[in-house]
């Protein structure tokens, strides 16, 4: 074979590699299987050998149908990476799966041969997580000089094996068996071959690199996945830190009411108490941070009754103007109730005479409004809050429960949510409006979760 072919061909074997772990990588179900490192079933190594076998094992086949294409068929580097990233019995899978191709055009010996990889790659996965740390796979790196370094450096007050340079050699030693294999055994493996010696180094080069660029590929994509998990994870845990500030805070103005109450009329103080353990049983069934519209009415209901039993019926009127449409949105738990307080606390509470508390809810552009709005001595604040918290600190008018409500908001939503504190038509008190995008319905994830994964790029 001219040496300039063979050297053209390992140019495009790198490329090759690379197109094929760049689009496998791109799957859902294979990167969930890719990267599930502990308790990995026979079924998930079946399907993920399966996966690697399929591109793999078209390249062999392209070397068949094209002539002068040696470069398609990866097969012997698709096999290692099968095995020590799936294991043993994945390797050996991999290796029947993609030996069909060239066993149905008369290469025998590509069958046990390719057995025998799959099962040695399969067992350095097993001697990685022995040695040192299975971490060690997805960090490979084809420049040995600096793993021997290290190794030297590491090993001088503790000698022990080094993972990585026992991969490098092992694929090194499988690769140069294969090569002489194919010159013993004419036309029953393949292997590019070459006499020159420095044409030789570039041949076991490239298999190196070419199980070294999926993994590094596939370790990008890794890093991203963890990344992502954990901005989860902060982001759920900021709902929750944001939910359990709502909770007390209303607790504790609800306890307030009751304690002006138990001297002066203790029978409506029972009726209080019966409300808020209303109130407290629905919160403890709460499990996540969303709710339908109809189910957060209900609780403003609830929070409404102690509210007109604590001012009277005279002082406090509460209207509703719900279209029906409305009340299957998702929308956060425990969103209204605040907003309500504050109406009541800032906007009616000093009026002599009381007022009343308006809730509206409709949809526009496929988005729900919802408003809450009341007649009182109004909030003197007008405009958009995209930044409340941080604008108030939480201690002007608004209070705690309004600043949170705009940072779940934010939070939640981002730039597609928008809440805002206008003026009503009639010139007195204050009219708060949400602005809400739809939310799938599946309570079966977390909300983070849920809003998470609508923001993820690598999300399939």
């Amino acid at each position: 074979m001219d040496q300039r072919f063979i050297l053209v061909t390992l140019l495009v074997q790198l490329g090759v590699a690379a197109a094929i772990s760049s689009a496998l990588v791109r799957s859902r179900e294979f990167h969930s299987r890719l990267f599930k490192e502990e308790g990995r079933s026979n079924r998930d190594a079946a399907i993920l050998a399966l996966a690697l076998s399929v591109p793999y094992g078209l390249g062999v086949q392209v070397r068949f149908m094209v002539a002068n294409f040696k470069a398609a068929d990866l097969a012997f580097e698709g096999i290692i990476l099968t095995g020590v990233i799936g294991g043993t019995f994945a390797g050996m899978l991999g290796g029947a799966l993609m030996s069909v191709p060239a066993l149905y055009h008369g290469e025998y010996l590509t069958l046990p041969f390719n057995l025998l990889v799959g099962f040695i790659a399969g067992s350095l996965r097993e001697l990685a997580g022995k040695w040192a740390d299975r971490e060690d796979i997805w960090s490979f790196s084809p420049f040995i000089d600096l793993t021997i370094f290290r190794w030297i450096k590491r090993n001088i007050p503790r000698p022990r094996m080094d993972w990585q340079i026992a991969f490098f050699v092992v694929i090194l030693l499988l690769q140069f068996a294969r090569m002489e294999l194919s010159q013993a055994f004419p036309g029953q493996l393949f292997a590019i071959y070459s006499s020159e010696p420095w044409v030789l180094v570039a041949i076991c080069a490239t298999a190196v690199m070419c199980v070294a660029i999926p993994l590094k590929i596939w370790n990008t994509t890794r890093i991203e996945l963890k990344l992502e998990e954990q901005t989860r994870l902060l982001l759920e845990a900021r709902l929750d830190a944001l939910q359990s500030q709502i909770n007390p805070h209303f607790l504790f103005n609800t306890l307030n009411s009751v304690s002006s109450l138990v001297r002066v009329d203790p029978d409506m103080a029972r009726e209080v108490i019966v409300k808020l353990a209303n109130i407290l049983r629905s919160l403890l069934r709460k499990h996540d941070a969303f709710c339908e519209l109809r189910e957060e009415v209900a609780f403003i209901d609830d929070y409404l009754d102690i509210e007109v039993i604590r001012f009277g019926p005279e002082k406090l009127r509460v209207r509703k103007q719900l279209e029906p449409e409305t009340l299957d949105w998702i929308v956060p738990s425990m969103l209204l109730q605040p907003l309500v307080e504050n109406c009541i606390k800032h906007g009616l509470a000093p009026k002599i005479d009381g007022g009343s508390i308006t809730l509206r809810s409709r949809l526009l552009d496929g988005k729900l409004l919802l408003e809450v709005q009341d007649d009182g001595v109004g909030m003197g604040a007008t405009g958009f809050w995209d930044d409340i918290g941080r604008e108030n600190n939480g201690s002007g008018p608004s209070g705690i429960g309004m600043a949170n409500v705009a940072e779940r908001m934010k939070v939640l939503y981002g730039d597609a949510g928008r809440m805002t504190i206008t003026m009503p038509k009639s010139g007195e008190g204050t009219l708060i409006t949400l602005e809400l995008p739809m939310l799938e319905s599946d309570f079966a994830r977390s909300a983070a979760d849920r809003i998470y994964s609508e923001r993820s790029r690598t999300r399939a």
